[in-house]
């Protein structure tokens, strides 16, 4: 049978005792009707398997999917605090939820069978919803597939948005498998890459407006955290700094590091070795090096570090 297939799992099940355990069961059941009726969806319209700590649900496939993933976008994560807020903290619930399409087989025993079902599950159980709902401080992490995405996600039906889904790659006993996960794709910079997300590097180089230093400070102040301009702060282009027009760098020792491209009139490099004594970047603006031995040079009581000032 052709179906909309909807899971839904509870977050650390095994670590409650019995009689929380239960009472996030009768928890669990209530969030996923409240949920489907939210979406137009029938109780005659769905069979549902229970699966201890989590819920199949397979649901009639005319019924429609945009409004069902409507309902997951909005009144499950309603239902989840409602139910929190009231909840003492060992019987919080948290749920990983995946959406998919695909054909199913029931068998005489009430069984389902079918490779659509078992990557549906393989998306709930992956690395990447677990660990973005870790990341999270909301109570849900959905995950869609991609038949899902790109037959309802992509068209941007009202209450979805496509750009707040990234694509994911989830690891499968046969092979990695694409899907779309909901939100910020876990792990910070690069490391979201690892699942897949090969924007995710560059959308984090965006938000600090393409400064990769901006962690550390180095590439914007001192080697001692500062101000670029020198040890007062004052702005390079004061003109009772000294340097109009140019930036000039003082370092304290350590060991100052710069990354991306730095030029300013002559450029002169140092690679492997010590520099010891005075260490001025920069210059007056007028064609002068800067006076080194003025109030703004700094002299450096130890090594830079071989490669470290380039």
């Amino acid at each position: 049978m052709s179906r909309t297939i909807l899971l839904f799992d509870i977050e650390r099940f095994s670590d409650r005792d019995d009689i929380e355990q239960n009472y996030l069961r009768r928890m669990l059941y209530d969030i996923a009707d409240r949920t489907l009726t939210a979406a137009g969806i029938e109780e005659g319209r769905r069979i549902r398997a229970d699966r201890g700590d989590a819920v199949m649900e397979l649901i009639d496939a005319n019924a429609s999917v945009a409004a069902l993933l409507r309902a997951l976008l909005t009144e499950t994560p309603v239902q989840l605090r409602g139910v929190n807020r009231l909840a003492s903290s060992s019987a919080q619930i948290r749920l990983r939820a995946v959406l998919a399409t695909g054909y199913v087989a029931v068998d005489g025993r009430d069984g389902w069978v079918g490779s659509d079902l078992n990557h549906a599950c393989r998306l709930l159980d992956g690395d990447v919803l677990r660990a973005a709902l870790r990341e999270r401080t909301g109570d849900l992490a959905l995950c869609v597939s991609e038949d899902v995405h790109r037959g309802i996600v992509r068209h941007g039906h009202p209450g979805i948005v496509p750009e707040e889904f990234r694509p994911v790659t989830v690891a499968g006993k046969n092979g990695p498998m694409k899907a779309w996960l909901h939100g910020a794709v876990p792990g910070a910079g690069t490391a979201a890459s690892a699942y897949g997300d090969t924007d995710a590097a560059g959308r984090a180089e965006a938000a600090h407006g393409g400064d990769t230093s901006a962690a550390g400070g180095a590439g914007r102040g001192g080697a001692d955290g500062g101000s670029p301009e020198g040890t007062d702060g004052g702005p390079s282009g004061d003109p009772a700094s000294g340097t109009a027009g140019g930036a000039v760098f003082h370092f304290h020792g350590g060991a100052p590091s710069f990354g991306g491209g730095l030029a300013g009139r002559d450029l002169h490099g140092v690679s492997g070795g010590n520099v010891s004594g005075d260490v001025v970047l920069g210059g007056t603006g007028d064609g002068r090096p800067a006076d080194v031995r003025g109030p703004r040079a700094v002299d450096t009581d130890g090594p830079v570090d071989g490669g470290a000032l380039r």
